[in-house]
């Protein structure tokens, strides 16, 4: 599951607008739901401003597990 959808999950899960996200974390109501749409890349600076909305950890969306890499 890419991170975007785990935010609009929280979003939709928690009954939180949209609309009151993007305008607490200082993105356009447009590319929010770009980046909720997943038709815009989220960067970090969008993933900080949005836990920051939200007051939440960035680790809520993303999984920091170790997993097995292939060595070259």
């Amino acid at each position: 599951m890419y991170i975007y959808e785990k935010v609009r999950n929280y979003i939709d899960e928690n009954g939180i607008k949209q609309v009151a996200v993007a305008k607490k974390a200082g993105i356009s109501n447009v590319t929010f739901n770009a980046i909720m749409n997943g038709k815009r890349t989220m960067y970090a600076e969008d993933l900080k401003a949005i836990c920051i909305a939200l007051n939440v950890s960035p680790e809520t969306f993303v999984d920091y597990k170790k997993e097995e890499r292939s060595t070259l």
